[in-house]
């Protein structure tokens, strides 16, 4: 059993205990149970039921047997339902390593004040001739592919920050429901991964369109946690403290680069020194100081979408 929580610091094992149902001495138990389930999906090829990965299924539905099993076999038949998609799920995979050249995703060194790992999008540096929306999904799936790896991850979660600064609506146009379907049964739906907030930053009114043709397919608790901030900075720094956000949302910190999370998948042989790898500066110089507003009282950060 000690293996099952190495890496986690004391204060994450008491966390799993209280907010999760993480109990040190059933969790043997509590994993085989879930793996006692596989013989009732004959129709489902379960590719890995070690300990550890059944882990991070039960941390993500909080021990809910049912519900993991549920969600364990909701992840492979994702992928036996979309196997273009999987076909050469890797790093050196031409169009998953073109979105991660491109920032998608960015993911920040620094967690959150809830030790969850900060993921960014910033949507208008998508150029549909480069990318698809299937390859940008795939780029975000592999990483968090490895970042759940980490035990800390599992348990603490995860939080999105979308910036639509710039987002045309020829862009938007893109986002089909097709598209968008797809991408909420991969991540609400398929992964174990706890999202405690999505956060969009500077929406154009038609991303709020976007919203209605989305909401039948989350669900009802899903709803939950997507918040719509506009221009207004301090209602994301009441959800994330600005000492863990970059410049570019109000943070403490430095801009971010957007190449470092391609060179920490592609390694030593990837080069930042490439047209793809730009800065957020670079890719938003359209946009004057000050357009990130502090406040905006006409912004509404009603609560609308969440992956749990």
């Amino acid at each position: 059993m000690s293996h099952l929580h190495a890496g986690l610091t004391p204060e994450t094992t008491e966390k799993a205990r209280l907010e999760l149902n993480e109990n040190p001495d059933t969790l043997h138990q509590d994993i085989q149970q879930v793996r006692d389930m596989i013989v009732t999906r004959p129709d489902i090829g379960f590719l890995r039921t070690d300990d550890d990965f059944i882990l991070r299924f039960l941390r993500a539905r909080k021990f809910d047997q049912a519900e993991t099993f549920r969600l364990l076999a909701q992840y492979f038949q994702f992928r036996q339902q979309n196997l273009d998609m999987f076909q050469s799920f890797k790093v050196d995979d031409p169009g998953i390593k073109r979105a991660l050249m491109d920032g998608f995703p960015g993911v920040l060194e620094t967690p959150d004040q809830h030790g969850r790992k900060i993921l960014i999008l910033f949507a208008s540096n998508w150029d549909q001739g480069r990318n698809s929306f299937t390859d940008i999904l795939r780029a975000i799936l592999l990483s968090l592919e490895v970042l759940i790896e980490n035990p800390e991850l599992q348990i603490n979660g995860f939080v999105l920050i979308i910036d639509w600064s710039n987002f045309s609506f020829k862009q938007a146009s893109k986002l089909t429901p097709n598209i968008l379907k797809l991408a909420i049964e991969g991540l609400q739906d398929s992964f174990p991964a706890r999202f405690g907030g999505i956060h969009f930053v500077n929406q154009p009114w038609y991303i709020h369109a976007m919203y209605t043709i989305i909401k039948p397919f989350l669900k009802d608790k899903t709803r939950k946690r997507i918040f719509l901030h506009g221009n207004n900075l301090n209602s994301l720094h009441q959800l994330i403290q600005p000492e863990c956000l970059p410049s570019e949302f109000g943070g403490t910190l430095p801009p971010y680069d957007m190449g470092i999370w391609a060179r920490t998948l592609l390694g030593p042989d990837y080069s930042d020194e490439t047209e793809y790898t730009l800065t957020y500066d670079a890719l938003h110089s359209a946009v004057e100081p000050g357009t990130l507003r502090h406040t905006d009282r006409e912004t509404s950060t009603q609560p609308l979408l969440a992956l749990d």
